[in-house]
């Protein structure tokens, strides 16, 4: 991820990728010799002292990014913590409380959010001001954190550091504040296979989330109002079918989720934008803790 991060900010006309900083300081020289950065820092002190940057994008392991993250607080750039921020809804309320403490600007790299899939639908959908229902199926798999290495911490919490991705999507499409969750399927942590749930919020909206572990199914979301479906499976394309007509239509979509790993492009645009205080619309922590607030009650 600090690969690709790099790859969007550099991207940008302007921005310079100024120094970077890893507790395996031979894996940072790799980066920096590979991208031209002057800078690398054995610590986080470090390397706000060697570069005054307006921007830090914090993309450390799960178990690693509370403490990381905290540490990054203590100066006046601009924090993009990679998501999730906090193996569970406790941790991240303690870097939230932290971000406070030192009155830090922290977003958070949600990074599906600024899809050309979702942009696209987003743009859509903003004059219609009926009833949606949305749709989110998940898919997890609790072989994945134990292949990549993750302590059992993780794994016990999977549906925080991975469901993120794809609970938020009711924090996009939804209106309104949440008011209620109903599990229709619980979730079995002794027999993790279905967890289904229904979401309403005081705008109306309805949300629908589907979760298959330990199973085959597909990231898909759905958003369903009386005039049209809007459906994006896989999350990077997206179709539209209007009422009355059975034929789906491709949704034009630009090419910088070609060139960048989706989402990434403009998040890091939006970075910028807010380091010249215009308007972003990054979401913040306090975002990213209302959806792992939406997790804990799906998941009880």
């Amino acid at each position: 991820m600090a690969k690709e991060h790099i790859r969007a900010f550099k991207d940008i006309e302007g921005a310079v990728v100024s120094g970077i900083c890893s507790r395996t300081t031979i894996k940072a020289q790799a980066l920096a010799l590979e991208f031209g950065i002057s800078t690398v820092a054995e610590t986080v002190q470090g390397l706000f002292d060697k570069t005054h940057a307006d921007i830090v994008v914090i993309t450390a392991s799960v178990p690693s990014i509370g403490e990381v993250s905290i540490e990054c607080f203590k100066f006046p750039w601009i924090c993009l913590i990679e998501k999730p921020p906090g193996h569970n809804l406790e941790e991240a309320l303690f870097i939230q409380s932290k971000a406070i403490q030192n009155q830090a600007r922290v977003y958070v790299a949600l990074n599906r959010r600024h899809f050309s899939s979702t942009r696209a639908v987003l743009d859509q959908l903003k004059d219609q001001n009926c009833l949606r229902i949305v749709k989110v199926c998940d898919q997890e798999d609790m072989k994945d954190p134990s292949r990549i290495g993750h302590p059992q911490k993780i794994i016990d919490n999977w549906m925080y550091a991975n469901s993120i991705h794809m609970v938020d999507y009711f924090s996009i499409f939804c209106r309104g504040k949440l008011k209620s969750v109903s599990p229709v399927i619980c979730w079995d942590p002794l027999n993790p296979k279905y967890v289904v749930a229904k979401l309403e919020f005081d705008s109306g909206d309805i949300g629908l989330y589907e979760a298959i572990w330990n199973a085959p199914s597909p990231w898909a979301v759905s958003i369903i109002t009386p005039k049209a479906r809007w459906d994006m499976s896989p999350l990077e394309v997206a179709t539209r079918q209007d009422y009355g007509n059975r034929k789906r239509n491709n949704i034009y979509l630009d090419n910088l989720d070609d060139r960048f790993k989706p989402g990434l492009r403009v998040q890091a645009q939006l970075a910028v934008n807010a380091v010249h205080n215009q308007d972003t619309i990054l979401p913040t922590i306090d975002d990213a803790v209302q959806t792992m607030q939406m997790i804990e009650l799906i998941y009880n």
